[in-house]
C-alpha cells in the first residue's frame, strides 16, 4: 500500500476517534457542571484543557462558554471538534480512491456541516449527540463497507491508538479529582461510554477500585485501555504477517505489547498506587509508538500535521 494511503487512512481513525471522545467528555463535564452548584467552573475548565492537553492564554478565570468555543466551534484551535472534524475530511480526501463511495460520503458530510455554519448553530447537548452520531456513522460504515486489507488495519490502528490515549488521559483525571469528588470515577464512566456496563460486570457496585479496573484492565470493553491495545497490536501483527520467528521487529508493537502486558501482569494495587504517572508513561508510550508507526510506514509521504493538541 501507498505510505500515502496507508498515512491517510492511520489518521482519519485517530481524527474521528478523537471528534467522538471530546464530544463525551465536554457532554459530561458541563452537565456536571450545570447540576450541581458546587462545581468550581474554572477548575472543571482549566481540568477539561488539561485532559485534552491544551494550553491556551485565558483569563484568570474560565467560563464554560470559552472552553466551549475552544475545544468544539473555533476552526482555529487545532484541539476543536471543528477542527479535528475538517482534518479527517482533509485526509480523506488524500485517499479518496481507495474509500467506498459511502464513506467518503459521510466523512464529508460530516464535514460540509462546518463550513456551512450549521455546526455553530446546534447548541449543547444535541452539539454532543449529533457528534457522536456522526462518528459512529463513519465507522459503522467503514465497518460495513471496507475489505479487512492493510486499508483497514491502519484506520483500526489509529482509532484504537488514539482510545487508549483519551482513556488514559480520563483516568488519570479521575484519580486526581476523586479525594475530593465522590462523582470523579462516575463521571468518567459516562465519557468513555461505559457506565452501565460497568454496573452488569460487577453487580451495581460503584467503587473507585473497581472502576479503574473496569476501564484500565477490561479484556471486552471496547473502550478500556488494554482492549484498545490488545486492538492495536493485533493490528501491527497483522501488517507485519510475514515477520520475524523470534521476537519483533517493528517497534511499534513492541512498545504497545510491553505496555499492555505490564499493566496485564503486574497487580491492580502496583498500578494504582501511582495512577497519573502510570497514565502518563503509557500516553508517552502512544506518541512514541506513533512515532515508530510513522517511520515504518510513512516514510517519504508527505507529513501529516496533527490537529489535536499532541501526538
Amino acid at each position: 500500500m501507498l505510505s500515502r494511503i496507508a498515512e491517510s487512512l492511520f489518521w482519519i481513525g485517530r481524527y474521528v476517534e478523537r471528534a467522538e471522545d471530546t464530544a463525551r467528555i465536554l457532554d459530561v463535564q458541563l452537565q456536571l457542571m450545570l447540576e450541581d452548584a458546587t462545581v468550581d467552573e474554572d477548575l472543571t475548565c482549566r481540568t477539561l484543557l488539561s485532559i485534552m492537553g491544551v494550553e491556551a492564554e485565558l483569563g484568570p478565570r474560565l467560563t464554560s462558554r470559552e472552553v466551549l468555543d475552544l475545544l468544539a466551534y473555533d476552526l482555529d484551535s487545532p484541539a476543536s471538534i471543528a477542527s479535528v472534524l475538517a482534518a479527517s475530511r482533509e485526509s480523506a480526501r488524500r485517499a479518496r480512491e481507495t474509500l467506498s463511495e459511502p464513506l467518503w460520503e459521510a466523512i464529508n458530510t460530516t464535514w460540509r456541516t462546518i463550513p456551512s455554519g450549521r455546526f455553530t448553530t446546534l447548541r449543547p447537548p444535541a452539539v454532543f449527540g449529533w457528534v457522536r452520531d456522526r462518528a459512529a456513522l463513519i465507522n459503522g460504515t467503514a465497518d460495513a463497507t471496507m475489505t479487512r486489507d492493510e486499508g483497514w488495519q491502519f484506520l483500526v490502528l489509529g482509532r484504537s491508538i488514539e482510545r487508549a490515549d483519551m482513556t488514559a488521559r480520563l483516568v488519570a483525571t479521575a484519580a486526581l479529582a476523586a479525594s475530593g469528588s465522590s462523582t470523579a470515577w462516575t463521571s468518567t464512566l459516562r465519557a468513555c461510554g461505559g457506565y452501565e456496563a460497568f454496573l452488569r460486570t460487577y453487580g451495581g457496585l460503584e467503587a473507585d477500585r473497581e472502576a479503574a479496573e473496569f476501564l484500565l484492565l477490561d479484556r471486552v470493553f471496547p473502550r478500556s485501555v488494554v482492549y484498545a491495545l490488545s486492538r492495536a497490536e493485533q493490528c501491527l501483527q497483522n501488517l507485519d504477517s510475514g515477520g520475524s520467528r523470534a521476537g519483533f521487529q517493528n517497534d511499534a508493537q513492541r512498545l504497545i505489547g510491553r505496555t499492555r502486558a505490564d499493566l496485564e501482569y503486574r497487580s491492580l494495587s502496583d498500578v494504582l498506587a501511582d495512577l497519573p504517572n502510570e497514565m502518563e508513561r503509557l500516553q508517552q508510550t502512544c506518541a512514541a509508538a506513533t512515532d515508530a508507526i510513522a517511520r515504518r510506514y510513512f516514510a517519504g509521504s508527505e507529513a501529516t500535521e496533527w490537529h489535536g493538541g499532541r501526538v
